[in-house]
């Protein structure tokens, strides 16, 4: 999501985009941490999980058309939480938002580990204490990239931080890029004989491969920015399958080069003395410090609107900082980027990608309620959706649980 990059967007106003750089944007809301998670969830599924990787892409697709038919019926519509309005008033724009702030509010925790996972593998340290705390190798970073960051978040007008959708795409083409260089070039070799199916494995595939499509918060805004909304399914034809395209690479590429022992992300794998790990993972590490103030805005925003005891400059800094602070010390507390993850995609993901946009084009469309092809297929995903929900939720949380 990403989410991870993806749900920023929905600060900026933008009017009368092409269609070329409406799907630039489009990708990019697609284009997020989930790529480097990619092998290890085809690694718990198996190969033929890719047939899963596609029919995930092709819901989510179809739920963001039924996105974009919801919008159709009221042109007031603006947002994502202007359609759970729209279908279930007052109660529905607040359930939605509390879904999207609450997937948001994940995926900091996941730039978070990122950072701590990566730099401890650029440079193994011992950490450090402070007092009689004692601050380890990977939770060192994690802190180290806190602080760091901490000043963004401060920004109210995030300018460049809160959008570069060119550099999100681009990222994830340089990190296809660099992996398949380390297998090709870097000795690794792509001679991994893997499983064709695991069934143990298949709630946590899928529950990965759902993050990685779930975009649908900023769908309503890219559509509402077009010269020409009518060509809105088109970009979002292009998104998708640009965006499988470059999924299913990485997931192929991964597995065939590490197998069963690809890790939570595929760049701790890598060998650190090659120039291509390298690049590849300062890659890694340039996205989340840049778009971690983006992600958390809308939360600090729909906080310091909601009380006015935020109204205050210092008031504002102080609770932006408290945010971070929290997102920092749940990543300390459950440093497991995959499950993380993998619980995010279960649990929000489809809810905002799969039973939201389902439900509230039932409640607003009422020919669609009529027995018919579209109805069956909907009532088909609604109960796909709250299946891997619900496997998927309870097996990120039984794995989670297994490690703490």
């Amino acid at each position: 999501m990403e989410t991870q990059s993806q749900l920023p967007s929905t600060q900026l106003q933008l009017k009368g985009t092409t269609f070329l750089r409406t799907c630039i944007n489009g990708i990019n809301a697609l284009s997020g941490v989930g790529i480097l998670s990619i092998p290890f969830a085809l690694s718990q599924g198996g190969w033929l999980s890719l047939i899963l990787l596609s029919l995930v892409a092709a819901v989510c697709w179809y739920t963001g058309l039924l996105l974009k038919r919801c919008m159709d019926a009221n042109p007031s519509v603006r947002t994502y939480p202007d359609i759970g309005w729209l279908a279930f008033g007052f109660k529905g724009k607040i359930m939605v938002s509390v879904f999207v702030y609450m997937e948001l509010y994940l995926v900091a925790v996941e730039f978070l580990i990122l950072e701590g996972d990566n730099l401890q593998k650029l440079f193994p340290s011992s950490g450090f204490k402070v007092g009689s705390v004692s601050v380890e190798g990977k939770q060192m970073y994690m802190v180290l990239a806190a602080v760091f960051i901490l000043p963004t978040t401060w920004l109210k007008s995030l300018g460049l931080l809160a959008y570069v959708s060119f550099g999100g795409v681009l990222a994830s083409v340089v990190l296809v890029l660099c992996v398949a260089w380390v297998g090709a070039v870097d000795g690794v070799g792509f001679n991994q004989r893997n499983e064709l199916l695991k069934l143990q494995g298949l709630p946590t595939t899928l529950s990965l491969f759902l993050f990685c499509y779930c975009g649908h918060a900023v769908f309503p805004m890219l559509s509402n920015s077009m010269n020409n909304k009518t060509q809105f399914p088109k970009v979002l034809m292009v998104c998708f399958v640009t965006s499988t395209m470059s999924y299913g690479s990485m997931a192929i590429l991964g597995y065939l080069m590490y197998g069963d022992n690809i890790k939570s992300q595929v760049t701790l794998n890598l060998p650190t003395d090659k120039t291509s790990t390298k690049v590849a993972i300062y890659t890694t590490l340039i996205n989340p410090i840049t778009k971690y103030a983006a992600i958390i805005n809308p939360i600090a925003i729909a906080i310091e609107e909601a009380s006015r005891l935020f109204a205050t400059r210092s008031m504002a800094i102080l609770m932006r900082t408290l945010l971070l602070f929290t997102t920092l010390i749940l990543a300390l507390s459950i440093p497991f980027f995959a499950y993380v993850m993998a619980f995010t995609g279960a649990f929000l993901s489809v809810t905002n990608g799969i039973l939201i946009p389902c439900l509230c084009y039932l409640k607003i469309n009422k020919s669609a309620r009529k027995f018919g092809w579209e109805l069956v297929v909907i009532v088909g995903i609604l109960v796909m959706g709250f299946s891997v929900g619900i496997l998927g939720t309870c097996s990120s949380i039984k794995e989670i649980v297994k490690r703490l």
